[in-house]
């Protein structure tokens, strides 16, 4: 199956029309025609099935013939990541964070971040992108970029709270924290990891400090262990 995203579409949607840019892809890439069946989300956890009913390559158009919802994860892992030096390492991130599943995402800024200026849209794209490639209904929320202490001190912030830092300290394992069905929230650190400051102030806010292994690793693999760790706990 190949999933299309249209975010406008709601379970009482009967037409719609693709931009001119997805119509293009449909008809003169995939090669589909009037009467061919396509399956959407508006990655809010519906998937639509729709039939063609003018394809052209610019004007896509489908019918809507069923909407189904389907049934979110059974946890959620808020990874708080701080953006790395190099873009191409964060897109790394979002994109096998997308695939294995995580459900929210926020860019935090912190005292040693080198790179303090996010485009949200190219990250977006690619959530979007590797939501669809990978089958999924809910795509993941991608938040604002936030400095860290505006963000350890937000009340919404839920479930178990988790720092990941290199300090030598007393931390637990992550996998010793993971309770299945339960939300996570998990802090990952810049290239320079969390200053001490930050990592006091994030204990007195409540988040408990946790190593993710044995090797220091850097910031985008710290973040997909963490949320490797988490799905694999909660897998039925």
């Amino acid at each position: 199956m190949q999933l299309f995203y249209n975010p406008s579409l709601t379970k009482t949607t009967e037409h719609f029309t693709f931009d001119r840019e997805e119509s293009k892809h449909i008809v003169k890439v995939l090669r589909k025609q009037e009467g061919d069946i396509l399956h959407v989300t508006n990655g809010l956890g519906y998937i639509f099935t729709a039939e063609i009913v003018i394809g052209m390559d610019t004007k896509c158009q489908v019918k809507i013939t069923s909407a189904e919802k389907q049934k979110p994860m059974n946890y959620k892992i808020h990874l708080v990541v701080a953006p790395t030096k190099m873009n191409d390492r964060y897109e790394w991130f979002l994109e096998k964070a997308t695939e294995i599943g995580v459900t929210s995402i926020t860019p935090i800024i912190c005292d040693r971040s080198e790179k303090k200026f996010i485009k949200n849209d190219r990250f977006e794209k690619i959530i979007h992108s590797a939501s669809k490639q990978s089958l999924q209904s809910y795509f993941p929320i991608l938040n604002d970029a936030i400095p860290f202490k505006e963000f350890i001190k937000a009340p919404s912030n839920d479930g178990t709270l988790l720092i990941a830092h290199c300090e030598e300290t007393n931390k637990k394992s992550l996998k010793e924290l993971i309770v299945k069905g339960e939300e996570i929230t998990l802090l990952i650190g810049p290239e320079g990891d969390f200053s001490e400051n930050e990592i006091q102030l994030a204990i007195a806010n409540g988040y408990l400090p946790v190593t993710l292994g044995e090797t220091r690793l850097r910031t985008e693999t710290a973040a997909i262990v963490g949320c490797h760790s988490v799905a694999f706990v909660n897998q039925d």
